[in-house]
């Protein structure tokens, strides 16, 4: 087989910011995605639900009586009506809507309406909640609106020895969910994240903490990052706090004592894993120029002071971090704008970005072209 001519190119800065391309990916590639909720240990209760707004839709996902959880959207059967707050978490015996009081159970079916004889042909076994496919990897909540792609146990299975001993079925939420808005395209936040050329040059904090250690992979599903701390103590108070600080995990191998490890499952969702805490991040889509980072902090329990003072410091450097990234993703989104740009190599080294073009051009082969088509080219028919 031939090389693609495409490979080592990055997508054409048109498919950044093009509407009709943002429509096309969101049918083709985000419906299709796993999409990560929240912790199992967030909805750990009988009633406990949490909702999670994505591509238009609101998905609901409760905990039933009988200790499953399971997810729906967030629709009323009867006229539409959203059912509980998006976004939001909560609790309850039963799921009533707030506009005409039709009651669904726990397990998403329809148990309850008001002046039901109104209704003489009404099917309530046909009725209840619209469900959503749901996945549970190591405690992580995953959806997803359309199926037919892996699982993530099979999207994270070259990865499996490596995350084990980390105990993800044990983390508790350090906080709450944190969402900031950016104003950028999706990709622009996916590729920075997995750019690993731009550390020693635009995260000096990382490059003190890292020294050249970093390194980046790509399998078929997921991008791994890494980096180790070094023993040179930092300049700066915070890094060298941490380093100084960051106690034993006994429950880690000696590998993982000192390292920072990145993982990206394609396309939108990331964990940042330490010795001392575990992050989940996704960028969600808003618009061809807007995208929600979602976000939040996990830890294991641990009460000792060394362990409550990494977490702080390890927030104030990432803090850093993410003031740099926005910078960065801001200039490139504005940089694709000039009528001098179209796409631009990448090294070999540069193996994630690569991997990440070929997956969007063999879904929307009109990725290839350097500029957009004429308008209307998402109606006709796709290649076979």
């Amino acid at each position: 087989m031939s090389a693609d001519p495409d490979d080592g190119w990055s997508l054409p800065a048109w498919t950044y910011s093009d509407p009709e391309f943002f429509g096309v990916e969101m049918t083709r590639v985000m419906r299709p995605s796993w999409q990560v909720l929240c912790h199992t240990s967030d909805i750990s209760n009988v009633g406990d639900w949490q909702t999670l707004e994505f591509l238009s839709e609101s998905i609901l996902v409760v905990r039933g009586d009988d200790m499953h959880l399971r997810a729906f959207t967030n629709v009323c059967r009867h006229r539409g009506s959203r059912l509980l707050s998006g976004d939001a978490s909560g609790c309850a015996k039963r799921i009533t809507c707030p506009y005409h009081g039709w009651t669904y159970g726990l397990d998403g079916r329809l148990v309850g309406v008001p002046g039901k004889s109104d209704y003489p042909g009404l099917d309530m076994a046909s009725h209840g909640l619209v469900s959503v496919e749901l996945e549970v990897w190591r405690g992580f909540v995953f959806l997803r609106l359309a199926g037919g792609g892996p699982s993530i146990a099979t999207m994270m299975a070259p990865y499996e020895e490596l995350v084990a001993p980390y105990r993800f079925d044990e983390l508790r939420a350090l906080g709450r969910v944190t969402r900031r808005g950016r104003a950028v395209n999706w990709k622009n936040v996916s590729d920075n994240y997995s750019d690993g050329l731009h550390i020693s040059v635009a995260h000096p904090g990382l490059t003190r903490l890292f020294g050249r250690s970093y390194g980046v992979e790509a399998e078929q599903y997921v991008d791994r990052m890494w980096g180790v701390i070094a023993e040179q103590p930092s300049a700066k108070w915070s890094e060298r706090m941490y380093q100084r600080v960051l106690p034993r995990v006994d429950y880690l191998p000696k590998a993982a004592q000192r390292q920072w490890l990145y993982f990206k499952l394609w396309p939108n969702v990331a964990f940042d894993i330490y010795p001392d805490q575990v992050d989940f991040m996704q960028f969600l889509p808003v618009s061809p120029m807007s995208t929600l980072i979602r976000e939040i902090n996990y830890a294991i329990p641990d009460e000792r002071r060394e362990m409550k003072a990494a977490h702080y410091l390890n927030w104030r450097i990432n803090r850093q971090v993410n003031a740099e990234d926005t910078a960065l993703i801001t200039g490139v989104q504005k940089g694709m704008t000039s009528s001098t740009f179209t796409h631009g190599p990448l090294g070999e080294s540069e193996v994630c970005l690569r991997s990440f073009g070929r997956k969007i051009r063999g879904l929307i082969p009109e990725a290839r072209q350097h500029s957009p088509p004429a308008s209307g080219w998402s109606n006709r028919a796709r290649p076979a």
